[in-house]
């Protein structure tokens, strides 16, 4: 496994060389886009957070003791107005990472970002307990025009329209269980995105990859019809062809939202074609009282526990293992300045759950202090039993 794993490496460092001059060619065009209007002021904004993870972790597992780490972190955001429409964004982050044991589990914080080109983390400390690593997780350049908005460079692509599961989402998948996690991943890209009209708009990406041979390239169309946002997306990712659509509105007083996703198995002996979906519906029952339901159907799953592949998940290719999944929860405002939220994550092949259980304390017009739980509960080998029960306690600050 280790010298498969170096071979590919090696593979996508002789792919890099290809790199410059197609990211040269976007740069080019950009710049000619902009001729003629260099000559407003720039301005710079500047904005960010502090926060401090603290979190227990108690397997399941024989032989996995219980650990605790502390996760100290700061997100920089200064933002520069270059010229009418034009701005170029950054968002650096350090991390001080402190675990009681190496390897403690975690779905947030890898080194891995399928989406991206160029590795732009660095780890001036990598010890068994502690790491410290600073990384740049969104530079690009946008520039806004009356009739679209073009990007370039390591961005958030929002696609999908889910609470829980965004299978048309094929850039930040996010695992539901990541409680550590409060930012999507970036992806290298050039985007572009054309108004055609009041509430419709088509967006074009292309996602660089190390190996340019292997990149994504996708559209995605959006309208709204009366009360209902639609779109339709296709593309070619991971050497894949996709196809997708996803709906959300309102209906009879509650909010309603579906995703779908076919992708294309057949090439290079990957298998069969398969389907994932999500039918979503929330309420808001009272001005405190929130609830909130989404099935998600996962055709790309196991329908074994024995055939769960676990190298793919804790990559980040895959969220789930399995082929069915329902999601129960809500929210309660406790006090204006306490909110509760709570949700049961079922896994419907091999009956395991997981419990989520969180309160947000405003305690001031820019800082907040969250506990929260996660308690699985699964037999042995069920994709749940996976996860370590955890308990957390976050602490943030905004300016």
């Amino acid at each position: 496994m280790t010298q498969s794993v170096c071979d590919c490496v090696r593979s996508d460092e002789v792919h890099m060389s290809r790199i410059p001059f197609r990211v040269s060619c976007v740069v080019l065009l950009f710049a000619l886009a902009m001729v003629g209007r260099t000559d407003a002021q720039p301005a710079l904004r500047f904005s960010g957070y502090v926060m401090d993870f603290a979190a227990g972790q108690f397997p399941a597992m024989q032989g996995v003791d219980d650990a605790a780490s502390n996760l100290a972190r700061l997100r920089l955001r200064p933002l520069m107005e270059l010229w009418e429409g034009g701005t170029l964004a950054l968002e650096h982050e350090s991390t001080l990472l402190w675990m009681s044991r190496d390897g403690v589990a975690s779905l947030a914080y890898r080194d891995i970002a399928p989406r991206q080109a160029v590795d732009l983390r660095w780890h001036p400390v990598a010890e068994n307990k502690l790491h410290f690593t600073h990384a740049i997780d969104r530079l690009y350049l946008r520039q806004n025009v009356s009739w679209g908005t073009f990007m370039l460079g390591r961005q958030r692509i929002q696609w999908g329209t889910g609470r829980i599961w965004n299978p048309t989402d094929l850039f930040h998948p996010l695992n539901p269980a990541a409680y550590d996690k409060i930012e999507k991943d970036g992806a290298d890209a050039f985007t572009a995105k054309f108004h055609l009209g009041d509430f419709t708009d088509v967006q074009f990406v292309y996602n660089f990859r190390p190996a340019m041979d292997s990149a994504n390239v996708g559209a995605r169309f959006r309208t709204n019809v009366e009360e209902f946002d639609l779109s339709a997306m296709a593309g070619y990712f991971d050497r894949r062809s996709v196809l997708g659509a996803d709906m959300a509105g309102n209906a009879f007083g509650a909010g309603v939202r579906a995703e779908v996703l076919w992708m294309d198995e057949s090439r290079e002996g990957r298998g069969n074609d398969f389907v994932r979906y999500i039918l979503g519906m929330d309420y808001q029952i009272s001005a405190e009282l929130y609830v909130l339901m989404e099935y998600f159907r996962n055709g790309e799953g196991a329908a074994r526990t024995r055939d769960y592949d676990l190298g793919r998940l804790y990559l980040g290719e895959i969220v789930q293992l399995a082929r069915s999944y329902l999601y129960l929860g809500g929210g309660y405002q406790l006090h204006p300045l306490l909110y509760a939220t709570g949700g049961v994550n079922f896994n419907l092949n091999d009956n395991s759950l997981f419990v989520q259980a969180s309160a947000l304390w405003s305690t001031g017009d820019n800082s907040a202090v969250h506990v929260g739980t996660l308690l699985p509960v699964a037999d042995t080998g069920d994709e749940y039993w996976y996860y370590p029960a955890s308990v957390y306690v976050r602490g943030e600050f905004h300016f």
